[in-house]
């Protein structure tokens, strides 16, 4: 999906980044943010959803916005993902798994928020997708990063924050800690995203080769 008018589309000039496709396999928030950011810098995205419901953030609403097409969708998962075409895969299924190969093999960097292990099972580990394109710049983006003993527990924003001690250290004296008003630590990381696979597509220009950058939303914040 795309924001704006057809013509206000052509018209926009070209960013520094374009030329170049990224693969969105995130959801939510820090990942979906950060590919959205590599949109607005040029960047072509796909973004890829599961087929049926797409990005849980579709339905997380109110507001919801009427689309083109008559769905319905809510502004969360607009104000994430402008700038972006999405498709539908089942990955699970062999044909879903060689159409994401298919895609890999003209990326040049892909963004994957899932738990540690979750696309190996589906023969999508690192080496396989390098495999294909030894130039891919892989951003793997986790609660608790993808080695360590925390590595296959999940993790979302609001333990993120009471965890890192950011909690502790917001609200007012003598009271009990408090969440921070928008998602930080999903923000957070996302940005640090950016700047990873900026620096790391730098480093290909020199190198040839791509990447395989681990972001954790506990290290981030």
């Amino acid at each position: 999906m795309t924001t704006g008018n057809r013509e206000q589309q052509e018209e926009a000039p070209a960013g520094p980044l374009a030329g170049l496709r990224v693969l969105d396999m995130t959801r939510v928030l820090a990942g979906p943010f950060a590919a959205q950011i590599l949109g607005d810098l040029g960047a072509d995205v796909i973004k890829v959803e599961h087929p049926g419901r797409g990005d849980d953030t579709r339905q997380w609403g109110p507001p919801f916005f009427r689309t083109a097409d008559g769905d319905e969708v809510a502004a969360y998962y607009l104000a994430a993902n402008r700038n972006k075409r999405a498709i539908a895969i089942d990955f699970s299924q062999a044909e879903g798994r060689a159409l994401i190969l298919r895609l890999v093999e003209r990326a040049d960097v892909l963004l994957e928020n899932y738990k540690v292990g979750t696309l190996a099972r589906h023969g999508l580990d690192h080496e396989s997708l390098v495999a294909r394109n030894p130039r891919l710049i892989q951003v793997s983006i986790t609660g608790f990063g993808q080695t360590g003993p925390w590595r296959s527990r999940p993790g979302y924003d609001f333990l993120i924050q009471a965890l890192s001690g950011l909690m502790s250290i917001t609200g007012e004296p003598d009271r009990p800690p408090m969440k921070v008003g928008v998602a930080m630590a999903d923000l957070l990381t996302g940005l640090y995203a950016v700047i990873g696979t900026l620096a790391a597509l730098a480093e290909r220009e020199r190198s040839g080769r791509g990447q395989h950058l681990d972001l954790s939303l506990f290290e981030a914040t």
